[in-house]
């Protein structure tokens, strides 16, 4: 039996595997037409236009979907370990469920909405995606330590705390910077003074979305672990 066949962590690996191909393919696709700068843009810059923008578009939507079906399947995890134990309030589980289905809500957004043409809803949705998603990942690194040792290991509840940690403190500069970043093209002049702020903001955009990523590459272990069934009920 291959590994990813075990239970469902083909959900996380999926999750995993598109997202990093979405913003590497886009940046590729972008670098190779000429339509940014190699060298630090923002990632919705990557799929500002076409082609790339339809590809972006697709994927992240995409990934979206996988996400929310990671999301739950996480929740019902959780569920499970704590119909006995009581370890982890339902209340906080549903908190972190629904952070989570709000930050693929953004990335909806994000994907249907380029930067280049709409630019204050790509603003809100990125935001949202953000937010949402660090509130997700810092409500499932403390529920981690609540379900430890039912769950994962104190080592991975060590890593999600850890990735958490990096991707708060990447946010604030990614926004504080961007606050900075007067001009909005897509090629930049190192000579402009706001460039070290774009390059402090983009840096931080990057490390923030991949710590998302890094995060749900610690599920696969868990997932391997339970399934999720469909029952169906019909009332005459």
């Amino acid at each position: 039996m291959f590994w990813f066949t075990q239970g469902l962590c083909f959900l996380p690996a999926f999750l995993v595997t598109w997202s990093s191909s979405t913003f590497i393919i886009s940046y590729i696709i972008a670098i190779y037409r000429h339509d940014v700068d190699v060298i630090f843009p923002y990632i919705s810059d990557t799929g500002a236009n076409p082609p790339e923008s339809c590809i972006f578009g697709l994927m992240t939507f995409i990934s979206a979907c996988a996400g929310m079906a990671t999301i739950y399947a996480m929740y019902k995890l959780v569920e499970k370990m704590s119909a006995d134990t009581r370890v982890v309030s339902p209340c906080l589980n549903k908190t972190a469920l629904w952070f989570g289905m709000f930050s693929c809500l953004g990335m909806c957004v994000v994907a249907t909405f380029q930067e280049t043409t709409v630019t204050v809803v790509h603003d809100i949705g990125a935001l949202v995606f953000f937010l949402s998603g660090i509130a997700y990942i810092t409500l499932q690194s403390v529920i981690s330590y609540y379900v430890y040792p039912f769950g994962s290991s104190l080592g991975v509840c060590r890593a999600r705390s850890g990735i958490a940690t990096l991707a708060i403190l990447a946010f604030f500069p990614t926004v504080i910077c961007a606050y900075f970043v007067k001009q909005t093209t897509l090629h930049r002049d190192t000579g402009d003074k706001d460039y070290p702020f774009h390059v402090a903001s983009a840096v931080c955009e990057w490390t923030v979305a991949f710590s998302f990523i890094c995060f749900f590459l610690t599920y696969i272990e868990d997932f391997k672990l339970f399934t999720l069934r469909v029952t169906t009920e019909y009332d005459e």
